[in-house]
This record gives structure tokens, sequence and C-alpha cells, in this order.
């Protein structure tokens, strides 16, 4: 392979694939009228002294590894703060979405259909509306974003059920899930992950410059009411936590019938953990962080449930149905994890799950590198676009053996795992359109840097001993600047990282510090926090 391609990473197609949008809770089932009625909260909340209420005690103890909150995170790792919400869909109006007369977000199963509220759905507009606010420049803009998240926030106090000492934000309407049994509810019913987020939401709001004091002290003591829901176990109703038979602490999106039930839903209980994180950096809550610390030890303990080897992630523990919509939600949480714990266990499972099933987008001029030498190309079952199929399940259709005489390039659209096998490019220009190739280095690759993870804080790799040789390449865009450097080691060497992609090919680690400052390293060759990549 020519130095000129394999040590160059071209200008323009690098980066990481963009983020899904924010899962909607209710799909995959049905929602209809209540059944019941909702038992709201009559008045307005009576005005309190500061600090008063505020919970102090755990419900009962729970398994806890010692996991502390980064409290001081940059702007950009803090929660929330990676899902502004766009000007364009700031009055939105589907078949499932529109707003009412208040400005406040319902959800519909059809145009012309009931609407309802639906807590999460509305907490995650307000703090994208919140997000939008803070980098907005244009004063128009800026005040209708306030004014959005305001609207959510009101909606959920004069709608909130206090009970238990605690206010807890109801979701009016029935629903029961087509797929998951279990998930079938009559209204009012309760989210672990509402109530989570509504306390990021409130904390949130209290923190900006624009609100008034009035609306300040009301902000923060919903965001404490919240926070005590989430210290009421399954020993009453209702109820969104509670610990598993081995000790483990829960927050469940979907809370079952009977206590110490539920979906035992990843996402639904990462998204909550966040309001943790803010209720602590807002207010340095003991009590908060001890939950954060049970709630992240549970994480961490599951993973291996989570995970689905070589393939996509299960979207829960009671019914492990790998879930392709949901995979980059796991990579982008568990990301989260680790900056706001600081604990390379997370960065670890962000790894695993980006190779597991690496996000299949690539930006157009994205372009394998092909060496000079005989490839097999294949034709597989696929959608039309490339992606996964459940149906068809990525089966070979034909295969076909190229002879190249000098290296070359050809362009690709998409570079994901398939079905049983490794990770593979699929051609989508010239005499190859539509034919995939594997990625096999440095045969066949693709050129850039794609996929990339910032570790905060850094990571520490660590090359062999025993003299055993080892490569670490920096790259350039034209490749001329570019070298390979070979090192060996009596002992094992430590060097610290704060990066992580796929960079022609090859997930590799970017070194920091020393002689070897801006070398990558790649994954095969190192081991990460003492433990074999």
């Amino acid at each position: 392979m020519p130095r000129a391609l394999a040590l160059s990473v071209p200008r323009g197609v690098n980066g990481d694939a963009p983020l899904p949008p924010l899962p909607d809770q209710t799909s995959g089932g049905r929602i209809s009228r209540p059944s019941r009625r909702i038992p709201y909260a009559q008045n307005a909340p009576s005005a309190r002294l500061a600090g008063e209420d505020v919970p102090t005690s755990l419900p009962f103890t729970f398994n806890q590894v010692g996991y502390q909150i980064v409290a001081d995170l940059p702007e950009a790792m803090r929660p929330w703060r990676d899902r502004p919400k766009r000007w364009e869909d700031i009055t939105p109006n589907t078949n499932t979405l529109f707003l009412d007369t208040e400005g406040v977000v319902q959800v519909r199963d059809g145009a012309g259909l009931p609407g309802y509220d639906q807590p999460v759905t509305q907490i995650q507009f307000a703090l994208g509306c919140i997000t939008s606010y803070r980098t907005e420049s244009n004063a128009t803009r800026k005040a209708l974003f306030l004014t959005r998240a305001k609207a959510q926030a009101k909606r959920l106090i004069d709608r909130r059920v206090e009970a238990r000492g605690a206010w807890y934000f109801p979701y009016p309407f029935d629903y029961k899930h087509e797929t998951h049994s279990g998930v079938d509810y009559k209204a009012p019913w309760y989210s672990g992950m509402a109530q989570g987020e509504a306390i990021s939401m409130f904390i949130q709001l209290s923190q900006l410059d624009a609100v008034t004091e009035e609306e300040r002290s009301l902000y923060q003591q919903a965001a404490d009411a919240a926070f005590a829901s989430l210290l009421r176990g399954d020993d009453g109703a209702p109820w969104v936590i509670h610990k598993d038979s081995a000790g483990y602490l829960w927050i469940q999106e979907y809370p079952g019938a009977q206590p110490g039930t539920g979906d035992f839903t990843y996402n639904g209980m990462i998204f909550a953990m966040f309001g943790l994180w803010d209720y602590y950096a807002a207010t340095g809550s003991e009590v908060a962080l001890a939950l954060y610390d049970g709630s992240a030890t549970t994480m961490a303990r599951y993973f291996p449930l989570l995970r689905n080897v070589r393939w996509h992630s299960y979207y829960c523990q009671t019914h492990r149905i790998p879930t392709p919509s949901y995979h980059q939600h796991h990579i982008n949480l568990f990301r989260q994890l680790h900056w706001q714990t600081g604990s390379p266990d997370f960065a670890h499972h962000t790894d695993v799950l980006t190779d597991d099933f690496p996000s299949p987008f690539l930006r157009d001029g994205s372009n394998v590198a092909f060496a000079a030498a005989t490839h097999t190309l294949y034709r597989l079952d696929t959608k039309a676009d490339g992606g996964w199929d459940k149906a068809k399940q990525d089966a070979q259709l034909e295969t076909k053996k190229v002879t190249f005489a000098r290296a070359t390039q050809a362009p690709a659209d998409m570079r994901r795992r398939i079905q049983g096998r490794g990770i593979y490019y699929r051609i989508s220009a010239g005499a190859y359109t539509g034919w995939w190739v594997g990625e096999i280095w440095p045969t066949s690759f693709l050129r850039g840097q794609y996929l990339p993870t910032t570790y905060f804080p850094q990571r520490t790799l660590t090359f062999p001993g025993g003299n055993q040789e080892v490569d670490v390449y920096r790259f350039t865009e034209d490749g001329t600047d570019a070298s390979i450097r070979t090192l060996s080691f009596t002992t094992p060497s430590n060097a610290p990282t704060d990066r992580r992609a796929i960079v022609n090919g090859r997930p590799m680690y970017q070194i920091t510090a020393g002689a070897l400052t801006g070398y990558w390293a790649p994954a095969t060759s190192i081991t990460m926090d003492g433990t074999t990549t």
C-alpha cells in the first residue's frame, strides 16, 4: 500500500456519526383514552422556606462500589448539551406531536386523534430548548426557547401528583406495548425515566439568569420534590425505584405491576441518572451521590447482559431483544457515564459497543483504499440503502474476485458489521456499485478517522515488555509528513491517551504526552488500563 494512502487521513470526511433522534418512549405500543381519573394536585405548590423538605435519607441499602461524580465537567460534556432543539422544530406539528394552546407538547397516535401529556417528551423538549437558549444569539429566538421550556415545566408542576412526600408526573393515558409483556398500563402510570429527567429540567431552568427569583425558587422546589420520588422504594405506591434480589439498585423506566418487577430498561435508567448528576452538581447532596453510585454500580454489573457480542445490544434485561435503533444510544450514554464518573470502566464499555456494531454512517467523500492484490467482493441481502433487514439477515447472494495491478480507491457510503461476519464497506459508485468488501488492513480499509471517542479524564495505554516490537503511526492529511516508528521496551511502558478512533480501518489510541505525542497506537498492540483491548 503506497505511503500516501496508508498514512494520510483525507480532509472533510472524518468524524463521529450523528446522534440518532431521541427515543420515543411510547413507540411500539398503543395510546388510548384513560380508563381512570388522574389524581392531579388541585392547587399551586405551597410556598416553602429555603431548604425545607429536602430529602436526606436513602430508602434502603444497595450495592455501591464507590463511583464518584465529576461535577466540574466542561460545558459540552454535561447532560443534554448534545441535544439542542433546532429552531425549525420549535413548533412541532406532525402525526404524533403538536403544541397545545399553552405551547406544551402533546403526543397522539395520529393526526386528528386526542393529544395527551407525555412527561418524557415534554421534559426532553424543554431540555433541548434550554440547551439552545444557552447558545442562541438571536434575542427573539432566545426568548422563545425559554418560553417553550417554561411552558413544559409549568405543565408538569400543574399536573403533578403529590404522594409519599414527593411529586410524581403522571402519564394520563392507557398504554400497552405490542411486544414487551408487562408494559400494559392503566392511567395514571409513572416512569423513573421521567422522574429523573424532570430533575435535570428543573435544575437547569433554575440555573438560567433569565428566570425570576420566584421562578427559580419554584424550580428548585420542584427538583427537590422530584428527587424525593427516587427515595421512595417499592413498598408503597407509586414507586419507580427498587433493588433486585442481588442487591442492585434499579430506576425503572417501566415499573411492573408487582413490587420489584419491571422492564429493567438500560437507556431509561441512564437518562434518569443524568438527573442525579445535575442534582448533585447543583446541591452537593450526598444522598444523590449515593443513588448515582448505586445506579452506576448496577450499569457496570449488568453491562454483560446489555451487550450482545458482535451485534446490536439488548434494549432491556427482561425481554433481551436486540434493538438496532437503541445501540447508538447506548454508545453515547456509556460515553457520558465515563465523563460523569471519570471511570475507565464506562470508557471500555463505550469502545466495546462501538466495535460490536459501529454506526454505519459515512459522510460524502468517504473512500476505501485497495492494495494491489486480488480482493473478494460480496453481494449481500440487505435493505435497499444497505442497512440490516431482520428478514434478510445479510445473506450472501454472490461473490466476485477482482484484481488490481496497482493500489486504487473506490467511494463508499456505508461501514457496518455484517451479521455473522466482520466489518464491511459498501461501494457506492463505479463498476462495483452495491458490492461489499471486508475491512482488512492494509489490504482494504476506509481512509480517514471515524467514530472518535474523547476520554475525560485521559486513560493509560501500556506497551508490552520483552522487547516486543510495536509500530506507532503519525498521520497527516497529505501523508508527506507522516511517519511510522517501531518501538520496543524491556519492561511494559505506559503512555496517556485522550482519544480513540477508527483510523484507516483500525481501532487506534492517540498518545498525548512525551516523545510520542500525536502518534497513534493500534488497539491490537497494547493494553488499556491494564486490560487487553
